[in-house]
């Protein structure tokens, strides 16, 4: 296997963990939005628990796999820099008003209406980035992205506001909606919780369904290249089946409420669908005009690339799973700090 191809799976592999990790915290965002019924106070402070202590951290695959992209392939991010630069920007805001919403919403006054306000960015900005994620994602495999020479010549919005971009927009809000509700059902302390999120689950799990069809539908026009590989290509063709068992495995655990094992079939399922998107535009980081191994830099400076980032898994991995470990304790059924956040909360309120 080539230089070329190792650093574009260490890319892949990156946005598969932001998916699986950054990804559930902003699907937390949209259930803090939707919360509702006699336990809706409890519902947000398990999604403020949960989200917590590693919302921040959870940003390093993201930083990550940026950081590879420039430093690997410059000239993909030139291009997708510049074609996608409105939304890309508009995304970070959403990542920046979120982040400090969430902090001040749990600082400030407790039931007053600031803290209110500050609530409604959060949930806001939880929406609106994932769809902004998953534009700028069917804009790189639509081929909407043009590139004549050194010069991006598509303009700076037609290449993501198309049917297909905001069909896949859609689908990574649903996605993302889904894993935080399976991660949810596992996270919750009482039975009632598990119940709620498990039922949100098993609606979001159905609307990623609905939106992976209708990516699929649109696909044929919008991004045929993918369609091409959705269909066709082996590697491709297997992912897919892995997902639809994946996808079949979390709905039955669900079902038997085994939700532990959810939560991992879910997020088999999440890995997979990014996998299989990053399978069917092979060998282009920027379809139709940018290649793999066009857009790579000097084999000399992959292979420091590749040094560097064996020497930061070796450290980074580690520290995660010890931060998780300290901080993300599991309370006893009926007590811990998220009843007292919630009836805190709820007492203030009255």
């Amino acid at each position: 296997m080539s230089i070329d191809a190792i650093l574009g799976f260490a890319v892949a592999g990156t946005f598969v963990l932001y998916a699986l990790f950054g990804g559930a915290d902003f699907g937390g965002g949209v259930w803090d939005l939707l919360a509702f019924g006699p336990r809706k106070a409890e519902q947000r402070a398990l999604i403020a628990r949960a989200i917590g202590p590693v919302w921040e951290v959870n940003h390093i695959w993201l930083i990550v796999g940026v950081v590879l992209l420039f430093a690997g392939f410059p000239r993909a991010f030139a291009v997708l820099s510049v074609a996608l630069h409105v939304p890309l920007t508009l995304l970070l805001l959403g990542i920046v008003f979120r982040g400090a919403a969430f902090t001040f919403r749990a600082y400030d006054t407790r039931g007053d209406a600031v803290q209110r306000q500050w609530g409604l960015v959060f949930s806001g900005a939880s929406v609106i980035a994932p769809v902004l994620l998953g534009m700028c994602v069917g804009a790189v495999v639509g081929g909407t992205i043009r590139v004549e020479g050194r010069v991006v010549v598509s303009g700076f919005f037609s290449s993501w506001l198309t049917p297909f971009s905001w069909a896949v927009g859609v689908l990574a809000l649903c996605l993302f909606a889904f894993l935080a509700a399976v991660y949810l059902t596992h996270e919750a302390p009482a039975s009632e919780l598990r119940e709620d999120f498990r039922r949100r689950a098993m609606g979001a799990g159905v609307a990623v369904f609905v939106s992976a069809l209708a990516v699929l539908l649109l696909a044929r026009d919008g991004a045929p290249r993918v369609w091409e590989g959705l269909l066709r290509s082996p590697f491709a063709l297997a992912l897919h089946a892995g997902t639809a068992v994946a996808a079949v495995a979390a709905f039955a655990l669900l079902w038997t409420r085994r939700f532990q094992w959810a939560r991992v079939a879910a997020a088999v399922q999440a890995g997979l669908i990014v996998l299989g998107w990053a399978a069917a535009q092979q060998p282009y980081l920027v379809v139709p005009d940018v290649t793999l191994q066009g857009a790579a830099a000097s084999p000399g400076a992959q292979r420091l690339l590749l040094v560097a980032l064996g020497v930061g898994t070796a450290v980074v991995v580690p520290s995660l799973v010890l931060l998780f470990r300290v901080f993300r304790p599991v309370p006893s059924p009926g007590h811990g700090p998220i009843f007292d956040v919630a009836n805190t909360a709820t007492d203030r309120r009255t």
